[in-house]
């Protein structure tokens, strides 16, 4: 049987859901003849017709009301739809019954979590179930963490077709960075500390660099927790505050894929704060600096103006060698602020990617990288202004 949907925005009244629609609206405009099927969601009917309206769509188009908490309402989602996008956070506190329910009934699912620990749960308690009923479920479809997912995906694809061998280590620079990370971050950043606080298998998980490959530990990894001079780039580097999500997801990739880097591999991430006394003093205030956790952070629902936004930028370099000393340089680059204009168009084509090109991915927990790989690259860069590139040293 048909379902009405292809897709149903879930969250789609908060300020990151909202960003969701109005991409979608450019992309697969609501009326007669069109390819995707979708919907706008959320638990409240009135809600979703207000925003509706607030942002121009037109009123045909579908309003799906949803209570993620609810078991029976949740069942008529899956009814409803082949994949849900939800934007609903912080997932270790709203999100599990939807992961559930759609690896029960075979329903796509993309997300925007950077939660670790959850999601480490998540894959224990519904990994076998998503295989058994095909659902496809990938987490950590915004700026955490797929440029950084996807780039090291491409420098090991590099890697091989230049040198025959991928890289054993790879270093991940932040070298520009223009925005605000989401209030959904900050707040998930809260849960997940108050949650290590009360749980010492928590705080277990989320020291380990290997929490989302189950049954696999590979090798010591490079620190990054503390200040240091890149002599690579002769510039100080400093913890980059998504690091804790995204070398977690890289190395999940690289288990889904087979250990295909080698077991031995290597993977860091750390923030460029310039060269000399005063990038090692930056360096030194961005380790000091504990406020992304706190309560004077970006709060659920906040997030900037369209025109900052659009001012917003960010630029990743990665850095691979090879055992044997050969070395590769990619740089991903986003053209809108990281936590807001990005993501939301990174995960709209993550789930577009999901339900057009990726037929072949079974059931599963996945990452973007090992779920859609080179199809998603593509995508990002025909449509959501994201550049993939191999660098001149």
């Amino acid at each position: 049987m048909t379902k009405p949907f292809d897709l149903v925005v879930h969250g789609a009244t908060g300020f990151t859901g909202r960003l969701v629609v109005e991409y979608l609206l450019q992309r697969h405009p609501q009326g007669p003849g069109q390819t995707l099927r979708w919907a706008m969601g959320g638990r409240s009917a009135d809600k979703l017709a207000a925003v509706r309206d607030e942002i121009g769509a037109p009123a045909s188009t579908p309003l799906v009301v949803a209570d993620g908490g609810d078991a029976a309402s949740l069942r008529a989602l899956m009814a409803q739809t082949r994949l849900v996008l939800t934007t609903v956070g912080p997932y270790q506190l709203h999100g599990s019954p939807l992961v559930a329910a759609c690896a029960e009934a075979g329903v796509d699912y993309v997300d925007l979590c950077g939660e670790p620990a959850w999601m480490r749960h998540m894959i224990d308690a519904h990994e076998a179930q998503a295989r058994a009923s095909g659902a496809r479920i990938v987490f950590s479809c915004g700026f955490d963490s797929i440029p950084f997912d996807l780039g090291v995906l491409m420098l090991q694809d590099e890697m091989r077709a230049r040198f025959g061998a991928p890289a054993r280590q790879v270093h991940g620079r932040v070298r520009k960075m223009k925005g605000t990370f989401s209030g959904g971050t900050a707040a998930s950043l809260r849960a997940t500390m108050a949650a290590a606080q009360g749980d010492p298998a928590v705080l277990a998980l989320l020291r380990d660099p290997f929490a989302l490959t189950p049954g696999f530990s590979g090798p010591r990894q490079p620190p990054g927790h503390k200040p240091m001079l890149d002599e690579a780039l002769g510039q100080w580097v400093a913890p980059f505050v998504m690091a804790a999500i995204n070398t977690r997801n890289v190395h999940r990739t690289h288990f889904l894929l087979g250990h295909d880097w080698g077991a031995d591999f290597e993977y860091d991430e750390m923030l460029v704060t310039g060269a000399g006394e005063r990038g090692k003093a930056i360096a030194e205030a961005v380790a000091a600096d504990k406020s992304m956790g706190g309560p004077g952070g970006p709060q659920p629902g906040e997030g900037p103006s369209r025109a900052e936004r659009e001012a917003g930028h960010y630029d990743v370099l990665f850095l691979g060698s090879s055992a044997d000393g050969r070395t590769l340089r990619v740089a991903v680059s986003g053209d809108r602020d990281p936590g807001y204009g990005s993501t939301s168009k990174m995960v709209s084509e993550a789930a577009l990617c999901l339900l057009d090109e990726c037929a072949a991915t079974p059931g599963g927990i996945w990452t973007p990288g090992a779920a859609m790989g080179q199809a998603l690259i593509r995508r990002l860069q025909a449509h959501a202004g994201l550049r993939f590139a191999v660098e001149a040293e």
